[in-house]
């Protein structure tokens, strides 16, 4: 795996990896920043939620589940001194579909967490309190 990141201007930049996809990087205001892309600590957070939402909806359609929508909110506290890393990140998911089975809902979020999703395992290794919290939309 691998990603180029190239600097644009100020600290502006655009990061390329091996998909081929781009995706703006950009600093706040008082940081030098024109809010001309996401800064990278929400980066990682999409990334998180990226990643463990792609194994909830792999595994409930796996398990023959009907998913016809799945909304995930991820919610990080940060450090308030330098390094301002992450402490506590809250994954929900609003997962929509025809009689889903609850029990498996949980199962899918469970493998996630403690399987799958490498990002938030990495994360956890590294001491975030992650939590996962889930909601059945019915359709």
């Amino acid at each position: 795996m691998h990603a180029k990141i190239q600097w644009r201007d100020n600290v502006h930049f655009s990061a390329t990896a091996d998909s081929g996809h781009e995706v703006l990087i950009d600093g706040p205001p008082d940081a030098g920043g024109s809010n001309k892309g996401s800064r990278p600590m929400e980066l990682m957070l999409m990334g998180v939620g990226g990643c463990t939402s792609f194994d909830v909806v792999n595994i409930l359609r796996k398990g023959r589940q009907k998913v016809t929508n799945c909304v995930t909110h991820v919610t990080a506290s940060r450090a308030e001194d330098i390094p301002q890393v992450f402490e506590t990140i809250n994954i929900h998911f609003e997962v929509e579909g025809e009689n889903l089975d609850p029990g498996k809902v949980e199962r899918a979020i469970d493998l996630t967490a403690h399987k799958y999703c490498s990002a938030s395992i990495m994360l956890q290794r590294a001491g975030v309190d992650i939590t996962h919290t889930f909601e059945i939309v019915p359709v």
